[in-house]
């Protein structure tokens, strides 16, 4: 298996610290909102990356952080009267309905660890304290911008750039002592305060994995500064290199071609999103594309999305025959099943498997008959297997009593429509039914 780290910026062979283990982190929500469709299809990237490898044989741990205290959270807190900790766990209970992780681990259940991890730091000269906080002194780690290759200057867009009592203006927080009477605080050695950004990822892993493990995750737009952040603090204070082995960054996903944000008014929620469409069709779309590349959200996408899932679902239908938990060979199968596997061996290619299934539909639906019980066994067998990586179904559901009838009902229309020759209606009618994915031959 090769797998693409942000860190060499190349392919690698995906050899673990333990052998057929993985220590898999992924930097979750700040919970101040309902997760977006941007934050979903990370997710969704990241739960098919954890379900491939545990199906290739690792046993796989797969930690979010919840970062439940935050600039964000506080400033939302003010501006609904909520109070900060109650804001926080609503939006971290709706989160987490959304997916599925080993464990969950907020900021504030590990604010020990901080404080320890921090102490260290300062005891290794590589931080130190002021009158409103402690930070970190970047120029005491000298390949700090190795993940991102930028350098030291760049990180003036750092969110916590602000204070004059800093030895220097790009050192980052690592604790902010109490700035306003209504802020949650925690006591500390250095006064009431809170934990900056970065210093909660790698408290949270040191304690459950150690200072080095096998896979970090997030999105593109955490690689500066958050987890160039996250690799200065571990190294500095561990000693040890690299703390990552495997960086992996999903792309960004647009809307209609822009970048989404409520100002342009396309801002969507993975809830808003779940109103209209299922899950499954979100998650097809989402892995129709590879999880480096960026992708482009549309109704016109995701409806081709629902249409390709519809069409594998009808297939899997067609083989009509029950499998059992033996393993079935087939020569017909076996370059469609080889190219699947390939490509998802190939850092988790999801494009490329879809298509090898496609493939596999292509080269044998006009064929199903004439197959043998062993073939369509080996087939099923397969896309119940593909099924479960992707995480999706391909059990086609009946989503409307009776549409059998219906679809009659409208075939018989069509036909007097034919019949007294309107056939722009008749076109029009056939041409609404194929776009919801059914075939129509006159």
């Amino acid at each position: 298996m090769d797998v693409y780290s942000t860190l060499t910026r190349s392919k690698e062979d995906f050899v673990t610290i333990n052998k057929n283990r993985v220590n898999l982190f992924v930097c979750g929500p700040t919970v101040y909102d309902d997760a977006h469709i941007g934050h979903g299809r990370t997710y969704i990237s990241f739960d098919t990356i954890k379900r491939y490898l545990e199906y290739s044989g690792y046993a796989v741990f797969y930690i979010q952080n919840i970062t439940d205290i935050d600039d964000k959270i506080i400033n939302r807190s003010k501006e609904s009267g909520i109070p900060a900790h109650e804001l926080a766990r609503k939006f971290e209970r709706r989160y987490i309905e959304d997916n599925g992780v080993n464990l969950f681990a907020r900021a504030t259940d590990h604010v020990d660890e901080i404080l320890d991890q921090i102490q260290r730091l300062i005891d290794k000269g590589f931080a130190y304290e002021t009158e409103d906080g402690v930070y970190f002194e970047i120029e005491k780690f000298p390949e700090f911008g190795k993940l991102s290759n930028r350098n030291i200057e760049e990180l003036e867009s750092h969110r916590d750039l602000a204070d004059t009592t800093k030895k220097n203006p790009q050192d980052f927080a690592l604790w902010k002592k109490r700035e306003g009477v209504d802020e949650p605080t925690w006591p500390s050695p250095w006064g009431d305060g809170r934990p900056g950004w970065h210093i909660e990822d790698t408290a949270i892993t040191e304690y459950y994995f150690g200072p080095q493990y096998d896979a970090h995750g997030g999105g593109l737009d955490l690689i500066f500064p958050h987890h160039e952040a996250e690799i200065t603090q571990m190294e500095a204070v561990s000693g040890k290199a690299p703390m990552v082995k495997f960086w992996l960054h999903t792309g960004f996903l647009n809307v209609n071609g822009e970048k989404m944000s409520k100002s342009l008014n396309n801002f969507i929620t993975i809830r808003e999103l779940l109103k209209d469409y299922a899950p499954e069709t979100f998650r097809f779309f989402v892995l129709s594309t590879h999880y480096r590349s960026p992708i482009d959200f549309s109704k016109d996408s995701l409806h081709q999305s629902e249409k390709s899932l519809d069409r594998i679902r009808k297939y899997y239908e067609l083989l009509d025959i029950e499998v059992g938990d033996e393993s079935y060979e087939s020569d017909v199968l076996a370059p469609h099943k080889k190219e699947f596997f390939d490509s998802m061996d190939d850092d988790f290619n999801t494009p490329k498997a879809i298509a090898a299934i496609f493939g596999l539909i292509n080269d044998t639906k006009n064929e199903l008959d004439s197959l043998s019980d062993d073939d369509k066994k080996a087939i099923k067998s397969f896309l119940d297997d593909a099924a479960h990586i992707f995480g999706v179904s391909f059990e086609l559901e009946d989503v409307n009593a009776g549409s059998d009838d219906l679809l009659d009902l409208i075939s018989e229309v069509r036909s007097e429509l034919r019949a007294n020759k309107q056939y722009d209606l008749s076109d029009k009618i056939r041409d609404s039914l194929q776009s919801l994915g059914y075939e129509i031959n006159d």
